[in-house]
């Protein structure tokens, strides 16, 4: 999670130099590799919560069953399953997110270099797009099969690279690509709602100043409010994403299809499938990202004599 990251730094109107903004890519995706490590399993019980659909019956009771479950079948390792391509993809998420999101911002900025929410909005919509097209949905569409294949009575999958190369031997490259479009909404919806949650606080905190410096900690803070509320108004979507691209997305014709078998065999809740455990992942990235950002940071500046 690093729109907060990328929010701060899109505070100097300055021009960077090429040195710096290789810093900040490295660092944020670093530090985001290093998160995901830390509150994967927060990701995996959410991403299980998703696919157990109520029909089947269901095979977890909630959060607590699920870890339970997980770990008396696989150890604590099984709560790790599928982690590699969220790591793999850190830095190049990492990249594409901040490259567009300073080309749109550079395009959209006022005269004094300042973005206002509806700005900020649009420029964390297109950032969201670009980053579920390039690196995202391939990501996502291998981590949530790793994790749906631990449910099955024979787990065919003995790594990332034998993973994915049984993945593209019977599906072909748009099996890594499976759920675009959901993905695309999701990641889009939930970049353009931090963002502009971000950009309004941000603005509203330095008033009449904009030179105002805001201290870390609050900068943290508001990333966390924006990041919930990113939860709250995209959920929907993340479930519809997570069923597109699990072993089982062959019964769904369309995202829109998808999204009226839940509707129509489980009821409107099952669209917040996975909410809580989300959230908390949510509230410990923004605090986990920027402790080990500013750390990497410094360690970059020191090798590489850059401000």
């Amino acid at each position: 999670l690093v729109f907060p990251i990328i929010a701060r730094y899109s505070q100097h109107i300055e021009p960077r130099s090429t040195l710096a903004k290789t810093t900040y890519i490295l660092s944020s995706g670093i530090a985001g590799g290093i998160e995901i490590c830390i509150t994967f399993p927060t990701e995996y019980v959410k991403t299980q919560l998703q696919l157990d659909e109520k029909a089947n019956p269901p095979k977890y009771k909630g959060i607590v069953d699920c870890v339970k479950q997980t770990v008396k079948g696989h150890g604590v390792r099984g709560l790790y399953r599928g982690l590699s391509s969220l790591v793999y993809g850190s830095i190049p998420k990492a990249a594409v997110r901040f490259g567009m999101f300073e080309f749109l911002g550079n395009k959209m900025r006022d005269e004094s270099g300042k973005l206002d929410s509806k700005q900020g909005f649009f420029c964390g919509l297109g950032a969201g797009v670009a980053e579920a097209v390039v690196v995202v949905c391939p990501m996502e569409t291998i981590k949530v099969k790793f994790i749906h294949d631990q449910t099955s009575a024979n787990p065919k999958y003995r790594g990332f690279f034998h993973g994915v190369r049984e993945i593209i031997r019977s599906q072909g490259l748009k099996g890594t690509y499976q759920g675009l479009t959901a993905t695309v909404l999701k990641q889009g919806s939930n970049q353009a709602i931090r963002f502009y949650v971000m950009t309004s606080l941000r603005n509203w905190y330095k008033g009449d100043d904009p030179n105002k410096a805001i201290n870390p900690l609050i900068t943290g803070l508001f990333g966390a409010i924006a990041g919930a509320a990113s939860v709250f108004g995209n959920t929907p979507l993340d479930v519809i994403k997570t069923r597109m691209q699990g072993l089982e997305a062959h019964k769904y014709k369309s995202t829109v299809d998808c999204a009226v078998k839940i509707l129509k065999h489980e009821g409107p809740l099952a669209f917040y499938k996975g909410t809580v455990p989300r959230l908390g992942r949510v509230c410990m990235d923004v605090a986990i990202v920027f402790i080990i950002y500013e750390e990497v940071v410094k360690l970059l500046n020191l090798v590489w004599k850059t401000d």
